[in-house]
Protein backbone atom coordinates (compact mmCIF):
# COMPACT_ATOMS: atom_id res chain seq x y z
CA UNK A 1 0.00 0.00 0.00
CA UNK A 2 1.29 3.38 -0.75
CA UNK A 3 -0.17 6.49 1.21
CA UNK A 4 0.30 10.31 0.31
CA UNK A 5 -0.04 12.45 3.38
CA UNK A 6 -0.37 15.92 2.36
CA UNK A 7 -1.78 18.14 4.55
CA UNK A 8 -1.76 22.09 5.75
CA UNK A 9 -0.38 22.69 9.12
CA UNK A 10 -2.72 22.93 12.48
CA UNK A 11 -2.00 26.82 13.17
CA UNK A 12 -0.94 27.62 16.62
CA UNK A 13 -0.26 23.94 17.36
CA UNK A 14 1.92 21.71 14.55
CA UNK A 15 3.68 23.03 11.14
CA UNK A 16 2.58 21.11 7.86
CA UNK A 17 5.65 18.72 8.05
CA UNK A 18 4.73 18.25 12.15
CA UNK A 19 1.51 17.25 11.07
CA UNK A 20 2.78 14.89 8.22
CA UNK A 21 5.37 13.17 10.83
CA UNK A 22 2.68 12.81 13.45
CA UNK A 23 0.48 10.84 10.97
CA UNK A 24 3.61 8.93 9.63
CA UNK A 25 3.74 7.48 13.02
CA UNK A 26 0.34 6.28 13.06
CA UNK A 27 0.89 4.39 9.95
CA UNK A 28 3.86 2.87 10.84
CA UNK A 29 2.56 1.93 14.24
CA UNK A 30 -0.12 -0.51 12.07
CA UNK A 31 2.29 -1.53 9.62
CA UNK A 32 6.00 -0.54 9.22
CA UNK A 33 5.75 -2.02 5.61
CA UNK A 34 3.21 0.59 4.39
CA UNK A 35 4.82 3.16 1.63
CA UNK A 36 4.45 6.46 3.14
CA UNK A 37 5.15 9.94 1.01
CA UNK A 38 5.25 12.65 3.41
CA UNK A 39 4.30 16.12 1.03
CA UNK A 40 3.68 19.02 3.20
CA UNK A 41 1.32 22.17 1.81
CA UNK A 42 -0.21 25.47 1.96
CA UNK A 43 -2.70 27.47 0.58
CA UNK A 44 -1.01 30.78 -0.08
CA UNK A 45 -1.74 32.28 3.42
CA UNK A 46 1.16 32.50 6.05
CA UNK A 47 3.84 29.95 6.33
CA UNK A 48 3.36 29.24 2.24
CA UNK A 49 7.18 30.25 2.55
CA UNK A 50 7.82 27.22 4.76
CA UNK A 51 6.53 24.95 2.89
CA UNK A 52 8.21 25.83 -0.20
CA UNK A 53 11.89 26.50 1.46
CA UNK A 54 11.02 22.21 1.62
CA UNK A 55 11.06 21.88 -1.46
CA UNK A 56 13.71 24.38 -3.07
CA UNK A 57 16.97 26.05 -1.77
CA UNK A 58 15.35 30.06 -0.81
CA UNK A 59 17.60 32.49 0.26
CA UNK A 60 16.32 35.02 2.72
CA UNK A 61 16.47 38.85 2.86
CA UNK A 62 15.77 40.63 5.95
CA UNK A 63 14.50 44.24 5.32
CA UNK A 64 13.43 47.04 8.37
CA UNK A 65 9.71 47.65 7.49
CA UNK A 66 7.03 49.22 9.37
CA UNK A 67 4.57 46.73 10.53
CA UNK A 68 0.74 47.03 10.81
CA UNK A 69 0.67 49.72 13.25
CA UNK A 70 3.95 51.62 11.92
CA UNK A 71 5.92 50.51 14.28
CA UNK A 72 9.57 49.56 12.75
CA UNK A 73 10.46 45.29 12.83
CA UNK A 74 12.46 43.69 10.81
CA UNK A 75 10.79 40.98 7.89
CA UNK A 76 12.39 38.74 5.59
CA UNK A 77 11.57 37.57 2.01
CA UNK A 78 12.77 34.84 0.02
CA UNK A 79 13.77 34.87 -3.53
CA UNK A 80 15.68 32.61 -5.98
CA UNK A 81 18.18 33.88 -8.86
CA UNK A 82 15.27 35.62 -10.65
CA UNK A 83 12.04 35.66 -8.02
CA UNK A 84 11.25 37.50 -5.31
CA UNK A 85 8.96 35.22 -2.69
CA UNK A 86 6.96 37.47 -0.59
CA UNK A 87 4.69 36.68 2.51
CA UNK A 88 2.66 39.77 3.25
CA UNK A 89 1.81 38.42 7.04
CA UNK A 90 5.88 38.71 7.39
CA UNK A 91 5.19 42.68 7.40
CA UNK A 92 1.65 43.15 8.02
CA UNK A 93 0.77 40.11 9.44
CA UNK A 94 -2.38 39.44 12.21
CA UNK A 95 -0.06 37.53 13.86
CA UNK A 96 2.72 40.65 14.62
CA UNK A 97 -0.27 42.36 16.52
CA UNK A 98 -1.07 41.46 19.93
CA UNK A 99 -4.71 40.93 20.53
CA UNK A 100 -5.89 43.75 22.23
CA UNK A 101 -4.33 45.97 20.03
CA UNK A 102 -5.74 44.89 16.65
CA UNK A 103 -7.28 47.24 15.13
CA UNK A 104 -8.02 47.06 10.91
CA UNK A 105 -9.32 50.41 10.99
CA UNK A 106 -6.09 51.69 11.33
CA UNK A 107 -3.64 49.46 10.33
CA UNK A 108 -1.81 49.70 6.95
CA UNK A 109 0.42 47.22 4.45
CA UNK A 110 2.51 49.95 4.05
CA UNK A 111 5.44 47.60 5.19
CA UNK A 112 4.45 44.44 2.31
CA UNK A 113 4.94 47.19 0.29
CA UNK A 114 8.29 48.41 1.83
CA UNK A 115 9.66 44.33 0.85
CA UNK A 116 8.73 44.70 -3.09
CA UNK A 117 10.22 48.00 -3.13
CA UNK A 118 13.25 46.03 -1.56
CA UNK A 119 13.05 43.09 -4.32
CA UNK A 120 12.50 45.73 -7.22
CA UNK A 121 15.24 47.66 -6.04
CA UNK A 122 17.42 44.30 -6.23
CA UNK A 123 16.29 43.59 -9.51
CA UNK A 124 13.81 41.24 -9.31
CA UNK A 125 11.28 40.99 -12.28
CA UNK A 126 9.31 37.82 -11.22
CA UNK A 127 7.70 38.88 -7.81
CA UNK A 128 5.43 36.51 -5.83
CA UNK A 129 2.93 37.72 -2.87
CA UNK A 130 1.43 35.58 -0.77
CA UNK A 131 -0.91 37.55 0.74
CA UNK A 132 -3.31 35.61 3.69
CA UNK A 133 -2.93 36.28 7.26
CA UNK A 134 -3.31 40.43 7.24
CA UNK A 135 -3.67 42.34 9.95
CA UNK A 136 -4.99 45.03 7.63
CA UNK A 137 -8.18 46.01 5.44
CA UNK A 138 -6.85 49.00 3.55
CA UNK A 139 -7.54 47.32 -0.04
CA UNK A 140 -3.30 47.56 -0.08
CA UNK A 141 -3.15 51.54 -0.55
CA UNK A 142 -0.40 51.13 2.30
CA UNK A 143 1.38 48.96 0.18
CA UNK A 144 1.04 51.00 -2.82
CA UNK A 145 2.00 54.26 -1.10
CA UNK A 146 5.46 52.75 -0.38
CA UNK A 147 5.82 52.37 -3.59
CA UNK A 148 4.93 55.69 -4.74
CA UNK A 149 1.35 55.91 -4.96
CA UNK A 150 -0.34 58.86 -3.42
CA UNK A 151 -3.90 59.32 -2.05
CA UNK A 152 -5.81 62.51 -1.58
CA UNK A 153 -9.40 63.95 -0.19
CA UNK A 154 -11.84 65.92 -1.51
CA UNK A 155 -10.33 68.89 0.23
CA UNK A 156 -6.70 68.24 -1.47
CA UNK A 157 -5.16 66.79 2.15
CA UNK A 158 -2.81 63.76 1.46
CA UNK A 159 -4.59 60.79 3.29
CA UNK A 160 -2.48 57.77 5.56
CA UNK A 161 -2.95 54.86 4.23
CA UNK A 162 -5.09 52.86 5.98
CA UNK A 163 -8.59 51.14 6.42
CA UNK A 164 -10.46 54.31 7.76
CA UNK A 165 -9.56 56.59 5.46
CA UNK A 166 -10.35 54.64 1.93
CA UNK A 167 -13.82 56.44 2.49
CA UNK A 168 -12.35 59.69 1.99
CA UNK A 169 -10.05 58.96 -1.28
CA UNK A 170 -11.12 61.27 -4.01
CA UNK A 171 -8.19 61.36 -5.73
CA UNK A 172 -5.18 59.06 -6.92
CA UNK A 173 -1.90 59.82 -8.28
CA UNK A 174 0.70 57.35 -9.63
CA UNK A 175 3.65 59.93 -10.82
CA UNK A 176 5.79 59.02 -8.03
CA UNK A 177 5.62 55.27 -8.66
CA UNK A 178 9.45 53.94 -8.53
CA UNK A 179 9.01 51.15 -10.93
CA UNK A 180 7.54 50.24 -14.66
CA UNK A 181 4.51 48.05 -14.14
CA UNK A 182 5.82 46.99 -17.99
CA UNK A 183 8.95 45.34 -16.57
CA UNK A 184 7.74 43.38 -13.22
CA UNK A 185 5.88 40.38 -13.39
CA UNK A 186 3.60 40.01 -10.21
CA UNK A 187 1.49 37.18 -9.16
CA UNK A 188 -0.56 37.76 -6.16
CA UNK A 189 -1.72 34.13 -4.81
CA UNK A 190 -4.44 33.96 -2.09
CA UNK A 191 -6.65 31.29 -1.08
CA UNK A 192 -10.27 33.04 -0.30
CA UNK A 193 -11.97 34.44 -3.64
CA UNK A 194 -13.97 37.22 -1.71
CA UNK A 195 -15.26 40.29 -3.56
CA UNK A 196 -13.79 43.27 -2.73
CA UNK A 197 -17.10 44.64 -0.68
CA UNK A 198 -20.88 43.41 0.37
CA UNK A 199 -21.84 41.19 2.48
CA UNK A 200 -19.05 38.43 1.63
CA UNK A 201 -16.50 41.11 0.92
CA UNK A 202 -13.63 41.62 2.45
CA UNK A 203 -14.83 43.69 5.54
CA UNK A 204 -17.70 42.03 6.42
CA UNK A 205 -16.29 38.25 6.61
CA UNK A 206 -12.74 39.15 8.13
CA UNK A 207 -12.70 42.03 9.65
CA UNK A 208 -14.23 41.44 12.96
CA UNK A 209 -11.43 38.83 13.59
CA UNK A 210 -9.09 41.96 12.98
CA UNK A 211 -10.20 44.07 16.11
CA UNK A 212 -13.23 45.93 14.27
CA UNK A 213 -16.48 46.69 15.48
CA UNK A 214 -19.87 45.95 13.82
CA UNK A 215 -19.85 50.24 13.14
CA UNK A 216 -16.49 50.11 11.78
CA UNK A 217 -16.99 47.23 9.60
CA UNK A 218 -20.07 49.33 7.91
CA UNK A 219 -17.57 52.16 7.51
CA UNK A 220 -14.47 49.95 6.17
CA UNK A 221 -17.27 48.37 3.80
CA UNK A 222 -18.44 51.63 2.37
CA UNK A 223 -14.60 52.39 2.65
CA UNK A 224 -13.92 49.51 -0.03
CA UNK A 225 -17.06 50.87 -2.12
CA UNK A 226 -15.24 53.92 -2.40
CA UNK A 227 -11.79 52.92 -3.13
CA UNK A 228 -13.30 50.77 -5.84
CA UNK A 229 -14.61 53.83 -7.65
CA UNK A 230 -11.65 55.88 -7.53
CA UNK A 231 -9.30 53.32 -8.70
CA UNK A 232 -11.84 52.80 -11.71
CA UNK A 233 -12.01 56.29 -12.44
CA UNK A 234 -8.20 57.05 -11.99
CA UNK A 235 -6.76 53.71 -12.61
CA UNK A 236 -8.80 52.47 -15.19
CA UNK A 237 -9.11 49.07 -13.09
CA UNK A 238 -12.86 47.48 -12.05
CA UNK A 239 -11.90 44.99 -9.35
CA UNK A 240 -15.19 45.11 -7.46
CA UNK A 241 -15.97 41.61 -8.03
CA UNK A 242 -13.03 40.09 -9.13
CA UNK A 243 -12.49 36.52 -7.20
CA UNK A 244 -10.32 37.24 -4.52
CA UNK A 245 -10.53 41.25 -4.45
CA UNK A 246 -11.45 40.53 -0.56
CA UNK A 247 -8.52 38.43 -0.06
CA UNK A 248 -6.39 39.91 2.86
CA UNK A 249 -8.05 43.16 3.78
CA UNK A 250 -8.95 44.32 -0.21
CA UNK A 251 -5.64 43.54 -0.57
CA UNK A 252 -6.15 41.15 -3.74
CA UNK A 253 -7.82 43.93 -5.50
CA UNK A 254 -5.00 46.16 -4.40
CA UNK A 255 -2.25 43.81 -5.75
CA UNK A 256 -4.51 43.86 -9.56
CA UNK A 257 -4.92 47.59 -9.62
CA UNK A 258 -1.43 48.92 -7.68
CA UNK A 259 0.97 45.95 -9.17
CA UNK A 260 -0.94 44.82 -12.86
CA UNK A 261 -0.69 41.23 -10.90
CA UNK A 262 -2.37 38.31 -11.90
CA UNK A 263 -4.29 36.44 -8.89
CA UNK A 264 -4.18 32.78 -8.58
CA UNK A 265 -5.31 29.72 -6.15
CA UNK A 266 -3.38 29.30 -3.70
CA UNK A 267 -3.17 25.61 -3.38
CA UNK A 268 -3.09 25.40 -6.75
CA UNK A 269 0.07 27.22 -7.05
CA UNK A 270 1.95 25.15 -4.21
CA UNK A 271 0.81 21.83 -6.17
CA UNK A 272 2.51 23.19 -9.19
CA UNK A 273 5.61 24.25 -7.89
CA UNK A 274 5.82 21.33 -5.39
CA UNK A 275 5.52 18.53 -8.21
CA UNK A 276 2.46 17.24 -6.39
CA UNK A 277 0.48 16.85 -9.64
CA UNK A 278 2.84 14.09 -10.69
CA UNK A 279 3.41 12.47 -7.67
CA UNK A 280 -1.04 11.48 -7.65
CA UNK A 281 -0.27 9.67 -10.87
CA UNK A 282 1.91 7.39 -9.24
CA UNK A 283 -0.29 4.62 -7.81
CA UNK A 284 -1.61 6.18 -4.42
CA UNK A 285 -4.05 3.70 -2.46
CA UNK A 286 -4.76 7.02 0.01
CA UNK A 287 -4.03 10.47 0.60
CA UNK A 288 -4.65 11.72 4.22
CA UNK A 289 -5.04 15.50 4.42
CA UNK A 290 -5.89 18.17 7.14
CA UNK A 291 -5.71 21.05 8.80
CA UNK A 292 -6.37 22.71 12.18
CA UNK A 293 -10.44 23.80 11.56
CA UNK A 294 -12.82 22.66 8.65
CA UNK A 295 -15.65 24.56 8.14
CA UNK A 296 -17.30 26.02 5.45
CA UNK A 297 -14.00 27.85 4.29
CA UNK A 298 -12.62 25.05 3.68
CA UNK A 299 -14.50 24.26 0.58
CA UNK A 300 -13.56 27.49 -0.85
CA UNK A 301 -10.01 26.95 -2.02
CA UNK A 302 -7.60 25.55 1.22
CA UNK A 303 -5.66 22.86 1.44
CA UNK A 304 -8.48 20.27 1.64
CA UNK A 305 -10.46 21.41 -1.28
CA UNK A 306 -7.89 21.32 -3.57
CA UNK A 307 -6.86 17.48 -2.54
CA UNK A 308 -10.54 16.13 -3.28
CA UNK A 309 -10.35 18.01 -6.07
CA UNK A 310 -7.46 16.23 -7.29
CA UNK A 311 -8.15 12.98 -5.47
CA UNK A 312 -11.43 13.24 -7.43
CA UNK A 313 -9.43 13.31 -10.97
CA UNK A 314 -7.35 10.84 -10.21
CA UNK A 315 -10.19 8.51 -8.27
CA UNK A 316 -8.19 7.52 -5.31
CA UNK A 317 -9.72 8.18 -1.70
CA UNK A 318 -8.89 10.79 0.74
CA UNK A 319 -9.66 11.17 4.26
CA UNK A 320 -9.02 14.04 6.64
CA UNK A 321 -7.90 14.57 9.85
CA UNK A 322 -8.64 17.63 11.96
CA UNK A 323 -8.47 19.64 14.93
CA UNK A 324 -11.96 20.43 14.86
CA UNK A 325 -14.48 20.07 12.20
CA UNK A 326 -17.15 22.83 12.57
CA UNK A 327 -19.34 21.66 9.13
CA UNK A 328 -19.31 17.88 8.93
CA UNK A 329 -22.05 17.35 6.65
CA UNK A 330 -21.11 20.41 4.32
CA UNK A 331 -17.43 18.90 3.86
CA UNK A 332 -18.78 15.57 3.39
CA UNK A 333 -21.68 16.71 1.07
CA UNK A 334 -19.07 18.78 -0.73
CA UNK A 335 -15.80 17.01 -0.91
CA UNK A 336 -16.44 13.44 -0.35
CA UNK A 337 -13.89 12.28 1.80
CA UNK A 338 -13.33 8.86 2.65
CA UNK A 339 -13.31 9.85 5.65
CA UNK A 340 -13.11 12.59 8.20
CA UNK A 341 -12.28 12.82 11.93
CA UNK A 342 -10.82 15.69 14.47
CA UNK A 343 -8.96 15.86 17.63
CA UNK A 344 -11.77 17.35 19.95
CA UNK A 345 -14.37 14.15 18.50
CA UNK A 346 -11.70 11.95 21.16
CA UNK A 347 -13.64 14.28 24.47
CA UNK A 348 -10.16 16.29 25.17
CA UNK A 349 -10.06 20.03 26.23
CA UNK A 350 -9.03 22.60 23.80
CA UNK A 351 -5.66 23.34 25.16
CA UNK A 352 -5.07 19.03 25.40
CA UNK A 353 -6.24 19.02 21.90
CA UNK A 354 -3.25 21.88 20.83
CA UNK A 355 -0.54 20.84 23.13
CA UNK A 356 -0.89 17.11 22.32
CA UNK A 357 -1.72 17.40 18.68
CA UNK A 358 1.28 15.26 17.56
CA UNK A 359 0.28 12.30 20.52
CA UNK A 360 -3.51 12.52 18.92
CA UNK A 361 -2.90 12.35 15.10
CA UNK A 362 -0.73 9.33 15.27
CA UNK A 363 -3.55 7.64 17.07
CA UNK A 364 -6.18 8.77 14.55
CA UNK A 365 -3.90 7.87 11.95
CA UNK A 366 -3.26 4.32 13.20
CA UNK A 367 -6.91 3.89 13.61
CA UNK A 368 -8.13 5.39 10.06
CA UNK A 369 -5.32 3.00 8.38
CA UNK A 370 -6.36 -0.01 10.50
CA UNK A 371 -10.11 0.79 9.66
CA UNK A 372 -8.97 1.06 5.28
CA UNK A 373 -7.02 -1.87 5.60
CA UNK A 374 -9.78 -4.35 6.71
Amino acid sequence: MKVLIAPDKFKGSLSAMEVCNAIESGINKFDATIETIKHPLADGGEGTLTILQNYFELKTVLVVVKDPLFNSTIAPYRHNEDTAFIEMANASGLLMVQESKRDCSNSTSFGTGQLIKDALKRGFRKIILFIGGSATNDAGIGMAAALGYKFYSQEGEEIDPIGKELIRIDRIENDEVHFDLNNVEFTVVCDVKNPLYGSNGAAYVYASQKGASADEIEQLDLGLRNFSKQVEKYLGQDVANLPGAGAAGGMGAGAVCFLNAKIQSGIDFVMEQTGFHALVKNKIDLIITGEGSVDKQTIEGKVIKGISERAREHQIPFSILAGVVKDAALIEENLKPYSVQSIMELGVTVNDAIENASAHLTEMSYQLIKNYSK
